[in-house]
């Protein structure tokens, strides 16, 4: 008998369903200092004079007291147990439908290298983006 063992890594994503743009890291943990280092990097690509809105759901490092928010993010928390509301989850469920499920890796670098892979292709493809991301509420003033 095989020992089975699992080891992750998380991709920490924004996209804006308006233009396809899009930003992300890729980073060993879900905990408040990643999301620190996620909010922070994230900061630093939004244009002078542009303010973002990021839904978020309730995990505890999106909501964690010791989250170092930017003055140029405003952080905007989702209902619990909806993540229809949330164009990420679709994001996400593409890239493991297209990517990374049903893969075994040799160590943990093979991940990172994927996951890697698979945002840069479809961060390139911002009508992808903007389709997967699309919803007929979302009215958002130009």
């Amino acid at each position: 008998m095989r020992q089975q063992q699992f080891i992750s890594t998380y991709i920490y994503g924004a996209a804006c369903h308006d233009t396809g743009e899009s930003f992300a890291l890729i980073l060993p943990y879900t905990n408040t200092d990643a999301m620190n280092r996620f909010l922070g990097e994230l900061s630093l690509t939004i244009k002078i004079g542009r303010h973002v809105a990021l839904l978020i759901d309730n995990a505890g490092w999106h909501t964690a007291r010791k989250l170092i928010i930017p003055s140029n993010i405003t952080l905007i928390p989702l209902p619990p147990y909806a993540p229809e509301l949330n164009a990420m989850e679709q994001i996400w469920e593409w890239i493991k439908n297209h990517f990374l499920s049903n893969q075994c890796y040799g160590v943990y670098e093979d991940i990172v290298t994927m996951a890697c892979y698979a945002w840069n292709q479809l961060s390139q493809n911002v009508d992808l983006v903007k389709s997967i991301m699309y919803r007929d509420w979302i009215n958002t003033p130009r």
